[in-house]
């Protein structure tokens, strides 16, 4: 199975999963989605700043971010939820670029070269530049923790790296935001307008990396064919 597949599935099983939980436990008897939302508004800044400086940590310290994305919309909604991870994202993937290019290179340059994947990434930055960051973001081919340590070993500038990765991670970052916003809900046994928009979200951000493999493939047999 190809990995959008992979990823779709696993969406399914998990709603699935969700629903039984929720009827054999009776989850919703604990789960107060307003006393959570009344709590997070209770700290008032320092719930958004906190949460913002554990994200913009965890690419540094390759901590997968789509936890993290998820508990953002749990926490804040899908509006709120968008700006938060966006904000914590960016900040986290710039840092994981500086930390390559100015301050542990050597280090960092052995770990990607043991992956064989960094000379790859270098050429294709050289020939297309920020474009290669957007691509890569958008169809996500490569680790996200891995791809903010690689770009800063790269050509790239850094104001081009950093507005292609806020720029072209925000369909992905809306389509997770919107669907986790409706997952109190759907404990509670709620089908939301968020829930149906975001699993169609999430399912469309999912199909991308299978479109481009299917459209790179036709230019290929159409070039053959020429």
């Amino acid at each position: 199975m190809n990995r959008s597949a992979v990823k779709i599935s696993i969406l399914v099983v998990f709603i699935v999963m969700a629903f039984a939980l929720a009827g054999i436990f009776q989850l919703g008897r604990y789960i107060d989605e307003e006393g959570v939302r009344l709590w997070i508004a209770g700290l008032g800044v320092w719930g958004p700043v906190i949460y913002i400086i554990i994200y913009s940590a965890a690419p540094s310290l390759m901590i997968p971010g789509l936890p993290l994305t998820l508990i953002g919309g749990i926490l804040f909604g899908p509006l709120w939820g968008v700006v938060y991870v966006v904000i914590g994202s960016t900040i986290g993937a710039c840092a994981a670029f500086f930390v390559a290019r100015y301050m542990g290179r050597s280090w960092v340059e052995g770990f990607l070269k043991k992956r064989g994947r960094l000379e790859e990434i270098d050429a294709k930055v050289g020939e297309k530049g920020w474009k290669i960051v957007a691509f890569t973001r958008l169809v996500p081919l490569f680790p996200y923790n891995f791809l903010n340590y690689a770009f800063g070993l790269t050509r790239i500038k850094f104001s081009h790296y950093a507005a292609a990765t806020a720029i072209f991670m925000l369909p992905g970052i809306v389509a997770y935001v919107v669907f986790s916003s409706s997952i109190p809900g759907l404990l509670r046994g709620r089908i939301t307008l968020s829930f149906i928009i975001g699993i169609c979200l999430v399912a469309a951000v999912s199909l991308i990396p299978l479109i481009h493999k299917i459209y790179t493939a036709r230019r290929g047999d159409r070039g053959h064919g020429q």
